[in-house]
């Protein structure tokens, strides 16, 4: 077989691939499961670029569906745009944190020691399209009580999409290895009823 006609090969191989990974990744990431919304106890905001997600979260509490927002700065916790947010005056409580290490699985154990503490049964997480089945696994590994999932607006080309795959493909990978919430179940009081370790 010639060089040409292995190269040829090699190069259909790769684009079958990438087409299988890309076709696969539809009902994880450009079409995730989502949620009807209803009242819930706080409405959360995951990190992000500085998209829609910070005001769908606004308009959630606005509209009553929950009495508290909590919001993750993530990797740019100094961000002076962010304080119309978190030093902003709202009818109801307005929260912000700096989630460990800055990555998803830091903001899933701080939302779910707040949970833990303030007794919430009830999430509504917001954040963007390609992230949301990430976040409902990391968040609902170690949260025992309900979430409900919404999507805001989403970035849009073939640039944004692909690194939105082997981001969020990556952050499964992550998940997949560190399959832990020891940090998060020890700080958990214990039920009624429980017996003590």
């Amino acid at each position: 077989m010639s060089i040409l006609r292995r190269g040829g090969w090699s190069l259909l191989s790769a684009l079958v691939t990438v087409s299988a990974a890309a076709l696969a990744g539809v009902p994880v990431y450009v079409e995730p499961q989502r949620d009807p919304v209803r009242p819930a106890d706080v409405v959360v905001v995951l990190a992000g670029g500085l998209d829609e997600r910070f005001e769908v979260g606004i308009a959630l509490a606005g509209h009553g569906l929950a009495g508290e927002v909590l919001i993750s700065l993530g990797e740019e916790p100094d961000d002076p745009r962010m304080d119309r947010y978190c030093g902003g005056r709202f009818p109801f409580r307005v929260a912000c944190f700096v989630p460990e290490a800055g990555r998803a699985d830091g903001e899933a154990r701080e939302i779910v020691r707040r949970a833990t503490i303030y007794g919430w049964k009830h999430l509504i997480v917001v954040t963007s399209t390609p992230e949301l089945s990430l976040a409902r696994h990391l968040v609902g590994k170690c949260f025992d009580g309900e979430l409900t999932m919404v999507a805001a607006t989403t970035g849009t080309g073939a640039r944004y999409w692909a690194s939105m795959y082997v981001r969020e493909s990556a952050g499964f990978v992550r998940a997949f290895i560190n399959q832990r919430c020891e940090a998060v179940v020890a700080a958990r009081p214990p039920r009624p009823g429980a017996l003590p370790d």
